[in-house]
């Protein structure tokens, strides 16, 4: 492998090519054509001395080493945008992208105002960029591991090294029927009874997380909460949902919490961040501006 550092903007069009598992996916982010794309990657490899990926009928893939040269540029291109992020805010004004994710369904918890969050931070911060996604636990943390994110937000029963986690709240949730349900006309129901329904999991939760509820396995597989709300309504199934997000359907008559004492539970939600990224301003300040909104503005 050459020692010559490669072009960086070489490294942002193979970081592309690999976040959009193709040439052709890459097209549009990048604006180039596909047969530019191929000659970048070539003068990439051959400046390295190495295959970084296969390309053919088979499909696009990565090389055993192009695997480890992905998360060093990935590394590598995350901290040079940290720099230049905190050089820009030395000059008084902070500038760039805010690249944030977050669980799905949590715009309706008063416990984490996350708009009145981004408003205030947009207003402050008028030439900051913000880029929102939502995604499940293992996603956001895999993404702010690799950099895709700078910050996210959400409940997690697994951790991952390299990251930190600080805590903001817990996030109540309880286990519904609906009006479609045959428990839900029933007064007393056992809980011996209750975990003899078909279940609906959810697609991160471990065998040994969804034990840890009360159930040895589950009848379906949900990857969001409004998956698992659909499933619940649908009266096939019994599932967990946030107390927030389901209250309106317990209110206007269609779910029902089962054994409240029994099946509750809470997740506790943290913000988290790749180690050796807190004192970048663009982060700082958005970490400030959430908390400030979280304890009254």
């Amino acid at each position: 492998m050459s020692t010559a550092m490669p072009d960086l903007k070489l490294l942002r069009i193979f970081a592309s090519v690999v976040r959009h598992q193709g040439f052709a996916a890459a097209q549009q982010e990048l604006n180039l054509s596909t047969s530019a794309i191929s000659t970048y990657m070539s003068q990439l490899e051959s400046q390295l001395g190495i295959g970084l990926c296969h390309r053919g009928r088979g499909g696009f893939s990565l090389t055993s080493k192009g695997e480890l040269f992905h998360q060093e540029t990935l590394r590598l291109l995350g901290e040079l945008e940290g720099f230049q992020r905190y050089a820009a805010a030395l000059t008084g004004e902070l500038r760039g992208t805010l690249n944030l994710g977050v669980l799905d369904s949590t715009v309706s918890d008063p416990k984490l105002p996350l708009p009145d969050a981004i408003g205030a931070y947009s207003r402050e911060y008028a030439a900051v960029h913000l880029h929102l996604s939502v995604m499940s636990p293992y996603e956001l943390q895999l993404g702010v591991l690799e950099n895709r994110l700078d910050l996210a937000i959400g409940a997690f029963s697994t951790r991952m090294n390299g990251l930190l986690y600080q805590p903001l709240y817990r996030e109540q949730h309880w286990l519904y029927c609906s009006d479609r349900h045959p428990l839900f006309a029933e007064r007393r129901v056992a809980a011996e009874l209750i975990t003899e329904q078909r279940m609906v999991g959810r697609g991160y939760w471990s065998q040994s997380e969804l034990a840890r509820h009360g159930f040895k396995h589950s009848a379906a597989t949900v990857e969001s909460m409004e998956a698992q709300l659909i499933l619940v309504l649908s009266g096939a199934y019994i599932g967990y949902l946030p107390e927030h997000y389901a209250q309106p359907w317990v209110d206007a008559g269609r779910l029902r919490v089962l054994l409240p004492a029994t099946f509750g539970y809470q997740a506790p939600f943290s913000l988290i961040l790749r180690r050796g990224r807190a004192r970048e301003p663009l982060l700082q300040t958005f970490r400030d501006r959430l908390r400030a909104q979280m304890n009254g503005g």
